[in-house]
């Protein structure tokens, strides 16, 4: 079944799902870490690639920017495509000044100022937080792999360039690490969905003492991040 954004048919996309935000990492991740690839989608450019790693089929697709983007691939791709495992794989801010560049956090909950739950019409604040089954087998594979990484909660955030530069501090106080524009819509569709959904973010900038990666080292350097979401195939 085809959609608006998204051309592939029924089987060409595996139950579990690499989402980086960048269509360009997608095909890189596709060259050079899985075998026998098959391009599954283009449309809008939004890159997306089916094939193997260590014998077990995964695939990976961009995702482009921001809850809107992300929330519409991850809902096409559960309810269209029968994903069950969609691990989104990205960039982030660092709010906590321990965090270096490179290192490595995965998202057990995030935070937002997204309105994004509000369609679900809950009495409430929603709590949007990882799959735990994924959550245990990353941080088991990074340690396998010698990778040091940090749990933690993020704030997914609607707005890069804010009016107000100094209320990222209202949420470091909070134990709030990084911030990003994605993980809370997906982690809403997944959990409404009944599927599993997990964060990994490499820390490509730092809100707290200015220190930032270039466009080239966030699209091809995140080699740790990726090889952690490539065991959860």
């Amino acid at each position: 079944m085809s959609t608006p954004h998204n051309n592939a048919i029924s089987g060409q996309i595996a139950e579990t799902v690499l989402l980086p935000g960048d269509p360009l990492r997608a095909k890189f991740i596709a060259e050079n870490f899985l075998n026998d690839v098959e391009q599954f989608n283009a449309v809008r450019n939004m890159f997306g690639y089916t094939g193997t790693y260590n014998g077990k089929k995964i695939s990976v697709m961009g995702t482009g920017m921001g809850c809107p983007s992300i929330g519409i691939y991850s809902y096409e791709l559960i309810h269209m495509y029968g994903v069950k495992n969609l691990i989104r794989i990205g960039s982030c801010g660092a709010y906590d000044s321990s965090l270096k560049l490179f290192d490595i956090i995965l998202a057990i909950g995030a935070s937002t100022d997204s309105n994004y739950a509000a369609q679900y019409n809950l009495p409430g604040t929603y709590s949007a937080t990882a799959s735990w089954e994924l959550l245990s087998k990353a941080k088991n594979a990074a340690e396998e792999n010698n990778i040091q990484v940090t749990v933690g909660n993020i704030v997914t955030s609607d707005v890069f360039y804010g009016d107000d530069s100094e209320n990222w501090k209202s949420w470091a106080k909070m134990g709030c690490l990084a911030a990003e524009m994605e993980t809370y819509a997906l982690y809403c569709n997944a959990s409404r969905a009944g599927v599993n959904a997990l964060t990994i973010l490499t820390v490509s900038d730092s809100i707290a003492t200015h220190e930032e990666t270039t466009p080239e080292q966030r699209e091809k350097g995140f080699k740790n991040m990726m090889k952690i979401a490539l065991e959860l195939a």
